[in-house]
């Protein structure tokens, strides 16, 4: 009797256990869910989905269902994103090599993305500042200065347009140069896509207007 009273009672905290268990994993899960769906959530105004739910997932804690602080990660994900172009433009331009319509465009590329941080900066800038006095004065700067750097960088591809058509010559310096060019274009694709999410999730949060500054005046 008393081996089957302790089996019995051993059973029972293994009942326990596992009952404890399974509902602190479900919690963990479903923890996990909610994270993800609201970068999905926020993420659903944007052209570029997959990408920016994958730059801006770090942010869904913190962030949650704030369209202000949402707007707030993705301009600050493309300073990011554009500091890293950036820096590669200058390294670029320090190992030199390119001549003629390739090195002006180079120059180029390397003046325009200091104008689209400067425009980002100061859209961050007022991000932090938001008012409710002013916040449609505020939404409007936002879409100029971002839509202005969304020009730049698509300035900077054009820049280099030329390059399918340029270059015959495959000897190995020109074919690493052309190497260079196209990585290039690739990042500022890239980046390109990141501002225009971006500025529709700055473009979002003055949909909605007045309401979000909820979350935005607790943080």
């Amino acid at each position: 009797m008393v081996i089957i009273s302790r089996l019995m009672l051993l059973h029972a905290l293994l009942l326990l256990f596992l009952s404890s268990f399974l509902a602190s994993s479900g919690q963990m899960v479903l923890a996990k869910g909610n994270k993800n769906g609201y970068v999905r959530e926020a993420c659903s105004v944007t052209r570029y989905q997959d990408l920016c739910v994958h730059s801006l997932a770090q942010f869904s804690n913190t962030a949650g269902t704030s369209p202000s602080k949402w707007a707030r990660a993705g301009v600050s994900v493309t300073i990011g994103e554009v500091k890293k172009v950036r820096a590669y433009l200058a390294q670029l331009k320090r190992n030199g090599g390119f001549i003629g319509r390739n090195r002006a465009a180079l120059s180029d590329c390397a003046e325009v993305f200091d104008d689209a941080l400067d425009e980002l900066h100061r859209s961050l800038d007022v991000l932090r500042k938001l008012s409710k006095t002013t916040f449609s004065t505020q939404m409007g700067d936002l879409n100029t200065w971002i839509s202005a750097a969304l020009t730049d960088e698509d300035t900077c591809l054009d820049g280099f347009s030329f390059q399918v058509q340029d270059n015959n010559n495959n000897n190995n310096h020109n074919n690493n140069k052309k190497k260079q060019i196209k990585l290039l274009q690739r990042r500022v694709q890239n980046v390109s896509y990141i501002t225009s999410n971006a500025l529709a999730l700055v473009n979002k949060l003055a949909t909605t207007g007045i309401e979000s500054f909820v979350d935005q005046d607790k943080s």
